[in-house]
């Protein structure tokens, strides 16, 4: 039992309905996302009119509790939550400044209030039925309006799907989301994907199931964004536990891609960036997926490793194999590992965070929300889709492995006079910055 109480702890509290607004990203604080969080409408009333959510938990019927139950549905649902802090009127701006005081960042709690629920997105799950599914009916439509909307509002035309780790209920991913998108300045749109993790601090194992299990419904919703949306790309943000489900959605969309006729549509052909951070994956199983095409299913895939992560150590103890988001030593780079980071820096980005700033407060598991540092990276990587040295990084030459110098900070902050129109890239609609280019897929 010592072993699984830093696991059993490690992502926010089943039972606390509200989570404290992150510290402000260096990014912020730089003045590189100056469209982010300068908004002078009160924090409730989000662009469209909140955050939209799918879920495949069970609606609750319990008065004062979580909208959702940690119970397995087994069909998508979607809606929109309403956001709100402790002070209705505060606007996103001047949250904005509170949170440029870091030490302010938690003093601000955010929570969900109300949902309004679009319905079931009908789906079928019959043997024999075609190999891609995408929702349909009357909630499939109100949520392809609700995106819509929110895209012709950005310049850019994003889904942003945050997907949660293990041990939190409906309302974290949605108050997460929230933040994500308040700091990307609510460009694109953004969908918290809340899959049924259980509150019970002894359902490690039976999270991971879970998560395995509702993988399928997250490739629907891929594919349901793609032909249903005027999305013109899809980016996942996965953390702990629900990089489960992120790895074996794209396992899925490889070996789908894999087997199609020359007639078929190609699945995932808008999915930009795969992002894990705090990965709980065994190291085999993701050389597995990798041996499988993973790097076919995505643009890019970005990697986020700790080695002070000590949820993903008690994870180790209690399965007895390495994670894919604690650090490697230089044995565990031999093969079939070495020469994976350093020979394809174009799919797939491997970034070590030990050491950077707020990545060890709590149990160090959570670090994309307390590190102003690794926050700034990922918010940069998805708003302007920079490769890791454009974005103030360095490579290890010798496993090609990225990392956070100590002059990060102004590293970072040179990449404002990036030129223009650089060769081989599209000109970001933001101050100049230049975006990533396409690989060849």
């Amino acid at each position: 039992m010592a072993l699984l109480l830093p696991l059993l702890s490690a992502c926010a509290s089943a039972e606390k309905l509200t989570i404290g607004l992150m510290p402000a990203p260096e990014a912020i604080v730089k003045g590189l996302l100056k469209g982010a969080a300068t908004d002078q409408r009160p924090i409730s009333e989000l662009p469209g009119g909140g955050m939209l959510y799918v879920t495949d938990r069970v609606p609750s019927e319990k008065v004062g509790g979580s909208f959702y139950e940690s119970v397995r549905g087994g069909t998508l649902r979607a809606g929109e939550a309403k956001v709100a802090v402790q002070n209705p009127d505060l606007t996103w701006d001047e949250m904005r400044r509170d949170a440029l005081i870091k030490k302010k960042g938690g003093a601000i709690d955010l929570r969900v209030t109300a949902v309004e629920e679009f319905g079931l997105l009908e789906t079928p799950a019959l043997p024999g039925a075609p190999p891609v599914d995408t929702p349909g009916g009357p909630a499939a439509g109100k949520l392809a309006e609700e995106i819509n909307a929110r895209l012709a509002l950005s310049p850019d035309k994003d889904v942003f799907i945050f997907i949660h780790g293990f041990r939190v209920n409906f309302e974290n991913p949605v108050l997460v989301g929230a933040e994500l998108w308040h700091f990307l300045g609510y460009q694109g749109a953004f969908i918290s994907y809340s899959w049924p993790a259980t509150t019970k601090v002894t359902a490690y194992v039976g999270d991971i199931e879970t998560a395995m299990a509702t993988a399928r419904n997250l490739r629907e919703l891929i594919a349901f964004i793609e032909t249903s949306t005027k999305a013109e790309r899809i980016h996942i943000i996965a953390h702990s536990a629900g990089t489960r489900l992120a790895v074996r959605a794209m396992d899925q969309v490889a070996l789908i891609n894999r087997h199609a006729t020359g007639s078929s549509p190609r699945l995932g052909n808008k999915i930009e960036n795969v992002i894990l951070i705090g990965s709980d994956i065994d190291r085999d199983a993701f050389i597995a997926s990798i041996a499988d095409g993973l790097l076919t299913a995505q643009r890019h895939l970005v990697i986020y490793g700790s080695s002070k992560d000590s949820a993903l150590r008690a994870s180790r103890a209690i399965t007895g194999h390495g994670r894919l988001g604690s650090m490697f030593s230089g044995t565990d780079l031999s093969d079939p590992m070495n020469g994976l980071f350093r020979n394809n820096p174009e799919r797939i980005s491997y970034i070590d965070v030990t050491g950077v700033e707020g990545v060890d407060d709590g149990l160090g598991h959570s670090y994309f929300r307390s590190s102003p540092w690794v926050s700034s990276d990922i918010l940069m990587k998805l708003a302007y889709r920079l490769y890791p040295e454009e974005r103030g990084l360095v490579r290890d030459t010798a496993t090609g492995i990225m990392s956070f110098p100590a002059d990060y900070i102004e590293r970072m902050s040179v990449i404002r006079t990036a030129k223009r129109n650089a060769p081989g890239r599209r000109t970001s609609p933001y101050s100049g910055i230049k975006a990533q280019s396409t690989p060849p897929r």
